[in-house]
């Protein structure tokens, strides 16, 4: 690689290397001493609670004689698979998912966004390092008669290029660029954090529009095959009225109880029509572009067993939930980076090059000159904004630390619906079994 400085040989004097040395010297010293400045991060203890709801959970949601496939048992500290989905064996529901994550635009987002929050604090470590510039400026000017010409020609009108390389460093020596890319590092892992929670959630919306599909599709069904049976028994009792064996009265309300339930079906084809235009858009695909995967409830096994994660392990497991730590943790940093920027700052520059009249004449003995500068400034009065600007970072890590602690709560709060929700499907389930158990010995 060629470098700048072996360009310029001529100017390396001993002066010149005694000011460089010098200039390293400080600026190793100044690293060495460099310290961080602001609170340091630590991780906040997950909360002391056990357990999710008042009352301890059933080993069993349902009692043993509910029929095979719909019994399902609650499991403690259970982990559950990445690939949950595949608990219900739909091949269908699994070519369904596979395509949503290839193709769902919220997930290229979110991805998108990690990959913009990661190149963000690349580039702000670059902030370590000096910065490095070349630069060739070639002019024409003219020089006032009444003044001294500016070279030793004392010609008045001349050509002038001048090419150098500036070297500039901003010494980090209260840490506050440490604290920015800290920041800027903790909200990469909050977006990727982020990610994972898009990922499940739409995993999850995929798997409950399914089987919200397969619902409908029965409610249909069911709707279709009892609109055949009541016209099936119109028709019966238009029979019986025409041979005398029949009230008029029965044929009416037999008509009104026909017509009610033909009323039912339109809403339901409407809502199954909506559902798959769902899965079609969480598959990112347009409405008009048919799914060819249809979903029924009979082709969906019911997962047996329920993982329950341990209350301590939820805090760590939620991807909701560390996005919220990692937006606190970045909120920390930044009131080091408003407390380093109330303290001085260091900036060290140098100045390498050569001026000739002509181009030719560049980088020939006597053209060279160089420079070495430091600058140490400290802010005075700014009318407080610099120490209103760190109480409002304080006050904006205080508002993270409220919205970690209520994502928390929420996440105690999901687990606890969802599992109050199990345990009474659970019992609308026996319900349903036992008047159909019912309804089959009163038959005849």
């Amino acid at each position: 690689m060629h470098r700048p400085f072996l360009s310029f040989p001529k100017f390396r004097t001993r002066s010149a290397c005694r000011a460089t040395a010098c200039l390293l010297a400080t600026l190793v010293v100044t690293l060495l001493s460099g310290c961080m400045i602001g609170p340091d991060f630590h991780k906040p203890a997950a909360p002391q609670v056990e357990g999710y709801t008042a009352e301890p959970l059933p080993v069993r949601t349902t009692p043993a004689d509910v029929p095979r496939g719909h019994a399902q048992t609650f499991v403690q500290g259970m982990d559950i698979s990445g690939q949950w989905w595949e608990l219900f064996h739909s091949k269908p529901l699994n070519d369904l998912i596979t395509h949503a994550l290839k193709a769902n635009p919220d997930l290229d987002a979110a991805e998108a966004a990690l990959r913009e929050a990661r190149e963000n604090v690349s580039a702000q470590r670059g902030a370590y390092y000096p910065s490095v510039e070349t630069s060739l400026n070639p002019t024409r000017q003219k020089t006032a008669p009444i003044l001294t010409s500016a070279l030793a020609s004392n010609a008045e009108i001349y050509s002038l290029h001048t090419a150098q390389v500036s070297v500039a460093y901003v010494i980090d020596a209260f840490g506050g660029n440490r604290r920015l890319v800290e920041s800027l590092q903790a909200q990469a892992d909050s977006q990727r954090f982020q990610l994972e929670a898009a990922w499940l959630t739409l995993t999850s919306n995929v798997v409950a529009g399914a089987i919200g599909e397969a619902s409908l599709r029965g409610q249909v069904t069911a709707a279709k095959r009892l609109i055949e049976i009541q016209a099936q028994s119109l028709d019966l009792l238009r029979r019986q009225y025409e041979l005398g064996q029949a009230a008029e009265a029965d044929v009416v309300a037999q008509e009104a109880a026909l017509a009610q339930t033909e009323a039912m079906l339109p809403p339901l084809e409407k809502q199954l029509a909506q559902q798959r235009d769902l899965l079609a858009r969480l598959a990112g695909r347009f409405p008009s572009e048919e799914l060819v995967e249809t979903f029924d409830l009979s082709r969906l096994d019911l997962p047996g067993e329920l993982p329950v994660s341990l209350s301590s392990k939820l805090v760590a497991q939620r991807p909701d939930v560390r996005s919220a730590e990692e937006q606190l943790h970045s909120a920390s940093a930044q009131i080091g980076v408003a407390m380093a920027n109330r303290l001085p700052s260091i900036t060290l520059s140098a100045d390498l090059g050569s001026v000739a009249t002509m181009v030719g004449q560049l980088f020939t003995p006597g053209t060279g000159f160089w420079s070495l500068a430091g600058n140490v400034a400290q802010p005075v009065f700014q009318g407080g904004t610099l120490l209103h600007r760190q109480r409002a970072a304080e006050a904006a890590y205080d508002q993270a630390l409220a919205l970690y602690r209520g994502c928390i709560l929420s996440a105690f709060q999901n687990v606890a619906d969802a599992l109050h929700a199990v345990r009474c499907d659970a019992d609308a389930l026996r319900a349903a079994v036992t008047a159909e158990k019912a309804a089959a010995r009163a038959s005849p």
